[in-house]
């Protein structure tokens, strides 16, 4: 999960929210979006994991796998895709097929209070600073894959690392002369 850290962290952060079109609920009120921080904004550079939720989930075969929707009202996910205007792109299966819409845009965010991580303050939502493309979505998972990667080779590098090597030096005995008395 995405961490923001500081004074004004979590405010007009650049959002990419990715809807795919089986996401809504059979009443169709709730929509459940994955809501991704930019890779391009700085405050995520180097982090592994740029979702505003991420929560590990058993799948049916047995495989741990992340769950990272969370529901957001359809009022909501139209401010949302109001800020985008023309900034959003199709989102395509493996087969070219469109299966959803990714949105760019920027908000404020805050940790939720009915589930883990973060949420998008819809009512702030703007223009993103940043363009949406057909490869925004392949940067966003080059950029966490980049980011595992540096800091798997980081970890590699301290534990292969030699200890340092503790010397310890023979306790040599200190002739001294009997003191005289007297």
């Amino acid at each position: 999960m995405a961490v923001l850290k500081g004074t004004g962290a979590m405010q007009g952060v650049n959002l990419l929210a990715k809807v795919l079109d089986k996401s809504t609920t059979r009443d169709g009120k709730t929509h459940y979006v994955d809501v991704q921080v930019d890779a391009r904004d700085p405050r995520v550079r180097g982090q592994t994991n740029l979702h505003l939720k991420s929560e590990p989930v058993q799948g049916a075969d047995g495989k741990r796998r992340f769950n990272n929707d969370l529901p957001y009202s359809v009022r909501q996910l139209q401010e949302m895709a109001e800020a985008a205007g023309e900034n959003h792109e199709p989102v395509l299966n493996k087969d070219g097929q469109k299966i959803g819409t990714l949105y760019g845009f920027k908000s404020d965010v805050m940790p939720a209070m009915r589930a883990t991580g973060l949420v998008v303050k819809t009512k702030s939502a703007q223009p993103s600073d940043f363009r949406v493309d057909d490869k925004t979505l392949d940067n966003q998972f080059d950029s966490m894959r980049a980011a595992r990667e540096a800091r798997n080779k980081a970890t590699a590098a301290q534990a292969s690392a030699p200890a340092a090597e503790q010397t310890v030096e023979a306790v040599q005995p200190v002739a001294m002369d009997e003191p005289a008395v007297g």
